[in-house]
């Protein structure tokens, strides 16, 4: 069994490689997309870690655009034609892991065939707000003068926007993050691509990675072997458009927790929080090998 890890990455090489390190495995590959605004000088060392690959079509991201979305697709489909994996797991280059590799590894081995989304159906309290970003025109994935001001306009002047596909809506804070099976990583690329329509609508959507991927799965055959938890620690807490940063104050909460991966950290802001964890975590696996 093994797994593909497709990590997003934008900033701090370094603290990407100890990602890696840490979930370092024999039956674990890294895929890594560089974002397309980042010099990849940076991150070139990274290549000598063992199985760690660079996406070689590179996207251009957009904070909240769709762009983000057809990141993940095009580095799916790259992953795809290099080999044979039971699950696609996609982490950001501040995520970690928060158990042993190889506990990790057993995990996913007993849940072969499944895919884990954390999602929320249509009315939860999260879509009473979220339901804008469908219902009305964004301009995030563009970059051209004046386009708040059209994008207000048409908003103002033009009937709210529906889905293009008759489909229960599926999403949530939690969305972006997500461990796919073989299955669903098929379907989801091979569906979005055969749905010109659905690209069209995504083009002026806000934050489409936190319900698109579950809308599609979740609306798909395979729904019944989707399991509504991504196992990730994220603390929204403070509020805002983004989680919490992790600290070392969080320790006892992250040691607590049966989640597989959190995030997000920040060396830059604080780096002993991963000391913390890489302790747990050595302490945890000792505790199997005795």
């Amino acid at each position: 069994m093994r797994i593909a890890h497709l990590i997003m990455v934008h900033k701090n090489p370094d603290q990407v490689e100890r990602l890696l390190k840490a979930l370092a495995h024999e039956q674990f590959d890294f895929f890594i997309h560089l974002d397309a605004k980042i010099d990849p000088k940076d991150y070139a060392h990274l290549s000598a870690l063992p199985r760690v690959h660079f996406i070689q079509k590179r996207q251009f991201v957009r904070w909240a655009a769709y762009s983000f979305v057809e990141a993940i697709c095009q580095s799916i489909k790259e992953i795809q034609a290099s080999g044979t994996y039971e699950f696609i797991n996609l982490l950001s280059g501040q995520d970690y892991p928060i158990k042993p590799a190889e506990s990790i590894y057993q995990f996913f081995n007993q849940h072969v065939g499944c895919t884990f989304l954390s999602f929320e159906p249509r009315e939860s309290d999260w879509w009473r707000h979220a339901i804008t970003r469908v219902e009305r025109y964004h301009s995030v994935y563009f970059d051209f003068k004046f386009q708040y001001k059209l994008q207000a306009l048409a908003n103002r002047l033009l009937p709210k926007r529906k889905f293009p596909l008759p489909y229960t809506l599926y999403g949530g804070p939690y969305g972006s993050w997500w461990t796919l099976s073989a299955d669903s990583a098929k379907y989801l690329v091979d569906f979005i691509d055969s749905h010109a329509e659905l690209r069209r609508f995504s083009l002026f959507t806000w934050g489409s990675d936190e319900f698109l991927v579950s809308t599609i799965l979740m609306n798909s055959p395979l729904k019944d072997r989707i399991i509504n938890d991504n196992y990730r620690y994220i603390d929204w807490s403070k509020g805002g458009a983004n989680p919490k940063i992790l600290t070392v104050n969080d320790a006892s909460l992250l040691a607590h927790t049966y989640k597989l991966f959190a995030r997000k950290f920040d060396t830059t802001q604080d780096a002993e929080i991963l000391d913390v964890i890489d302790q747990s975590m050595n302490n945890s696996q000792a505790q199997v090998l005795v």
